[in-house]
């Protein structure tokens, strides 16, 4: 069952409600939306959990507002999403900057965050290196580009297809991501919104920072697994979650660029359903009203 849900201030966020038991919720990245977790929506769902995928304001095209995209608002948004949804204990699987509103979510209800899923993410303010093999392919050109006044706003227009479309070559390693895949994603950035929101997200890097580090000194009481492409981010993501949570399993996914969950979800999925299997609340009941069915 899919939503557009008022969450407050003028913000409307997409979800998707799927099957029953124990909440997870789902938080894509950039630049990407929420069909990056098509395989792990059926696996979860398989495996006896309700899902949530949220779409984050400002990547996808559905969810909407104005605001600030620091990771600090959007996990605020997040947070009166669920409570409208009336989800009490949950876990949290997100990918790139959905890893970081994640983080946030578990540092700041650790009461009700139960477990966390960090794939391909490495939070700001936290200093850890991507290994060799994974700065051979990710790239490091779009954070700076992302940032300079002015630049983007300039170059990108008319040009979306090249600028997104090298980003989604250069970061997926040597296995390219679905035909399928690439053209849902450079379609939902088309226009001035999709690039006023992807700059945002980058332009907001010392708020993030801040954010992080006022966390960091008391580390998670979620159990968190973290999820590395070899051609990706890799054992740099949990090398940063070391530093923040008191719990961390890591799986690297060899033939993976910085999409593990599409480029391997066999692999992904398997190791997503038996961590959370340990961690996941079965005593807590699906809401009434929300199953999904």
């Amino acid at each position: 069952m899919s939503m557009l849900v008022d969450v407050g201030d003028g913000v409307r966020l997409a979800v998707c409600a799927d099957g029953t038991g124990p909440t997870v919720v789902l938080l894509h990245g950039w630049p990407v939306t929420a069909y990056h977790w098509r395989y792990t929506t059926t696996a979860l769902i398989q495996a006896g959990l309700r899902v949530l995928t949220v779409e984050l304001r400002g990547l996808g095209g559905s969810s909407d507002g104005p605001g600030p995209f620091d990771k600090e608002t959007l996990a605020g948004e997040v947070t009166r999403l669920l409570d409208r949804l009336d989800v009490g204990r949950f876990s949290v699987v997100g990918h790139d900057w959905g890893g970081t509103v994640g983080y946030l979510l578990a540092a700041d209800q650790p009461e009700r965050v139960l477990a966390l899923v960090v794939e391909e993410e490495m939070l700001p303010g936290i200093d850890a290196t991507i290994p060799a093999s994974g700065r051979e392919y990710y790239p490091t050109w779009h954070g700076p580009f992302n940032r300079a006044p002015g630049l983007a706003e300039t170059l990108v227009p008319g040009r979306e297809h090249g600028y997104y479309g090298t980003f989604l070559r250069h970061s997926a390693g040597p296995t390219a991501l679905a035909h399928d895949a690439q053209t849902a994603y450079l379609a939902a950035y088309q226009g001035p919104t999709g690039l006023a929101a992807s700059l945002g997200y980058y332009r907001s890097a010392r708020a993030d920072a801040e954010a992080v580090r006022r966390r960091a000194g008391a580390r998670l009481a979620a159990a968190v697994l973290t999820v590395g492409g070899r051609y990706g981010m890799g054992l740099g993501v949990a090398e940063c979650f070391t530093q923040v949570a008191r719990q961390v399993e890591h799986v690297e996914i060899d033939d993976a660029g910085h999409y593990p969950a599409e480029q391997r979800p066999d692999e992904v999925n398997a190791a997503l359903v038996t961590f959370l299997g340990r961690h996941v609340d079965r005593d807590t009941p699906t809401p009434p009203g929300h199953t999904g069915q």
